[in-house]
């Protein structure tokens, strides 16, 4: 699962840095995708929003057995 998640983070990393931000996986652990975040993703106050709306849902229809993303700031 890993590998599927860091391969979906690679096609919308393009898309999050050209808001000055940057996503880096921390951890996937039984279907839990632990994500960080960098530049401005950092401090914003939608960061959780943005992130749990476009990589979970990407994650939820790609990654079989995809439960939730928790976003440490």
């Amino acid at each position: 699962m890993k590998a599927e998640v860091e391969k979906i983070l690679e096609k919308i990393r393009p898309y999050i840095k050209m808001h000055g931000g940057d996503v880096e996986l921390i951890s996937v652990d039984d279907g839990v995708v632990k994500l960080t975040v960098s530049g401005t993703c950092s401090h914003c106050s939608l960061a959780d929003m943005t992130y749990n709306m476009l990589i979970a849902g990407v994650l939820k229809q790609e990654v079989p057995g995809f439960k939730e993303v928790i976003l440490i700031k």
